[in-house]
């Protein structure tokens, strides 16, 4: 899906250190209508925006698919960092780790 850069974007090299673990995450259904890549910066645009779901851009994937990556992709157990997290962080997006913290922090509460 060609979208228009958003400054939240990561780069395709920065996404590659990434992607292999948010892969091995999926559950096998069906295929991926949606390029993860796409989905990963969708997830950044509503870490750091700040808005509901259903305000993400049309240039997205929609809102449905991207949120359901995301409750896949924050479960956790226990203390340890959720899937989220440490592809935020192997994407070089520490900004975004926190942003994620105070998130779930905010939604625990």
């Amino acid at each position: 899906m060609a979208i228009p850069e958003f400054a939240t974007e990561v780069s395709r090299e920065e996404f590659e250190a990434a992607r292999g673990m948010l892969e091995a995450a999926r559950r096998k259904t069906r295929p991926r209508k949606h390029d993860l890549y796409d989905v990963f910066n969708a997830v950044l645009y509503f870490l750091n925006s700040g808005k509901s779901w259903r305000s993400l851009p049309p240039e997205f994937p929609p809102w449905r698919t991207v949120h359901e990556y995301f409750k896949q992709w924050t479960l956790t157990k226990g203390d340890e960092s959720s899937l989220l997290e440490l592809a935020l962080d192997k994407a070089g997006r520490p900004q975004s780790v926190q942003q994620l913290k105070d998130l779930l922090a905010q939604r625990r509460e």
